[in-house]
């Protein structure tokens, strides 16, 4: 459960934010956008980067090429966001994404971490023992099938672009997307048709 922020902290960013105004590296109209571009964001934004790089290949190269200029094709504002990085899972490597640090996360494609990302238990078994991890969410990869497990940073932050399940042949971008979660999109589940 959240809780409501103290009046001595909402006080704080109050003169924060008058400061940066006051000193023009900020207006209010800059931290409005940003305000509102941040809430608008979510899981479904990496959902639908994906449907679109399962069937338009010129897109999935610029995804796999540069994800931070994929996501701005899509519309999606990543000014001042650190690089995104994508990862491709084949049939020979399954990714898992983790900050080991704190709780670095591709915010403005995903939205906001989840508070299992956030955990020291997640952090420290995802490294451990990832298929450990991946079992737990009912993720079960074929021996044959590598996990590599890739370090979210302050100075790059990974998303992954699953397989595309079979028996999708024909669909579009819209109802592929329905079936990208935001837990396939850091490698803890798989897309499922």
């Amino acid at each position: 459960m959240a809780h409501a922020p103290s009046a001595e902290s909402v006080a704080l960013l109050d003169r924060f934010v008058a400061a940066l105004v006051a000193k023009g590296v900020l207006t209010e109209d800059q931290i409005a956008t940003q305000i509102a571009s941040t809430d608008r964001a979510s899981p479904e934004i990496g959902a639908r980067m994906v449907a679109r790089a399962w069937t338009d290949a010129e897109y999935r190269a610029l995804l796999l090429r540069d994800g931070g200029q994929a996501a701005e094709a899509m519309g999606v504002s990543m000014a001042g966001a650190p690089p995104l990085g994508v990862l491709e899972d084949t049939d020979k490597v399954h990714h898992l994404v983790v900050c080991t640090l704190c709780s670095c996360y591709p915010r403005a494609v995903l939205g906001y971490p989840p508070h299992w990302y956030k955990s020291a238990a997640y952090r420290a078994r995802a490294v451990r023992e990832p298929r450990a991890v991946l079992a737990e969410w009912g993720t079960t990869l074929p021996d044959g099938v590598a996990v590599k497990v890739v370090d979210s940073t302050a100075d790059f932050r990974w998303m992954v672009l699953p397989q595309r399940p079979a028996g999708t042949e024909g669909w579009d971008a819209g109802r592929l997307a329905s079936l990208v979660t935001r837990d396939a999109l850091v490698g803890v589940a798989l897309p499922r048709a």
